[in-house]
């Protein structure tokens, strides 16, 4: 079976408190893409906002009005091999009823030196 090479770049916003464990999990199921270093991540604050609609369940707000919070938004690359891992891993730690993950290809700067 052929092994998936390609590297995605991953972004989630997600509440604080998540954090550590959030990177912890992900570390746990991947090899890492950059030798001699492992939990390569980078992280930031945001504002996140959204507005609940009849029949959601959210972790935060009131179904009809807007929410805004302050999040942080994790990136972070992935091996292929490895995605269908790390999103499981993500959707179980995540809060969020429905986390918005981001998933784009990446060309590593190895591939075209």
């Amino acid at each position: 079976m052929k092994t998936d090479s390609r590297i995605y770049k991953i972004t989630v916003n997600l509440p604080e408190r998540f954090l550590d464990d959030m990177m912890d999990r992900i570390d746990r199921v991947t090899d890492p893409v950059y030798p001699g270093y492992r939990r390569t991540f980078s992280y930031s604050k945001v504002t996140g906002t959204w507005m609940p609609v009849e029949g959601s369940d959210p972790f935060k707000g009131e179904t009809g009005k807007i929410e805004v919070s302050e999040e942080i938004r994790l990136e972070f690359v992935v091996m292929g091999k490895d995605l269908k891992n790390v999103i499981a891993e993500m959707t179980d730690v995540h809060p969020y009823e429905e986390p918005a993950i981001d998933i784009t290809p990446v060309l590593c700067r190895k591939d075209i030196v």
